[in-house]
């Protein structure tokens, strides 16, 4: 096999200085047809599969050990499946397989087009504090997201398919791994995401809407759990292709 530039050819590092993962539940017929065949949905109660949302403001993204000065700071907001694989050793990896991700940054749209699949759009993304309220929106791609900050005692979601938050944090995203597939090739790129400290604290949604996930025509969408993190730094590893079957 031939590397690929877009492949991730060299480990990422970067600081998350807060990172708020929406994750909607929806039946996994619903979701099935979204995902490439060399993976499989990582479901609950053998029922449920899961989408997230990522909202992450980013700082000093760089090749991992170039100096902080070369980084890019930038938001980005990425929609994810939730995904099982089986690598060639026969490895069972937790990950995410990437459907849209949109950033706030024109330098992160070129740089991340150029060394990743992940077809980075630009889009004006907003956060505004209001009391005790955090609201993230975009007029472009029309979507908001309203929350608490500063809830305590936080309820599951009413309609969340978990019975309490231990069974949530599973679903807490980002997992280990990424996942990217050419079908042509039945290539998997696998990239995985290294982290410490990884505390989600649970946040209360307060309103909410996402215009890409209502374009996909989805049935009994519904919030499972949402959480953020902070102050978190993370480095992905250089990407690894194996062929599948």
């Amino acid at each position: 096999m031939i590397p690929s530039i877009k492949n991730h050819p060299f480990a990422v590092e970067a600081f998350f200085e807060s990172s708020v993962v929406v994750t909607f539940a929806v039946r996994k017929e619903s979701l099935e047809n979204l995902i490439p065949e060399c993976l499989e949905l990582d479901t609950f109660d053998n029922k449920w599969a899961f989408l997230a949302v990522a909202m992450v403001q980013t700082k000093n993204l760089r090749p991992k050990g170039f100096p902080k000065l070369l980084g890019n700071d930038f938001f980005l907001i990425g929609y994810r499946v939730f995904v099982r694989y089986i690598n060639s050793k026969g490895k069972k990896l937790r990950g995410l397989y990437i459907l849209k991700s949109e950033t706030d940054s024109k330098r992160m749209k070129i740089a991340g087009n150029v060394f990743t699949h992940y077809n980075y759009t630009t889009s004006d993304i907003n956060q505004v504090k209001r009391n005790n309220q955090k609201i993230i929106y975009s007029k472009k791609s029309d979507f908001n997201l309203v929350y608490n900050e500063e809830s305590s005692n936080i309820l599951l979601p009413k309609l969340s398919p978990f019975s309490d938050w231990k069974e949530a944090r599973k679903f807490a995203g980002p997992l280990p791994f990424t996942f990217t597939y050419n079908k042509e090739k039945k290539e998997v790129l696998i990239i995985e995401g290294v982290r410490n400290n990884w505390k989600p604290k649970p946040i209360e949604i307060v309103d909410y809407n996402f215009s890409f996930i209502r374009e996909l025509e989805l049935e009994n969408v519904r919030i499972a759990n949402a959480f953020i993190i902070e102050n978190i730094p993370y480095y992905w590893k250089k990407g690894k292709v194996e062929l599948w079957k």
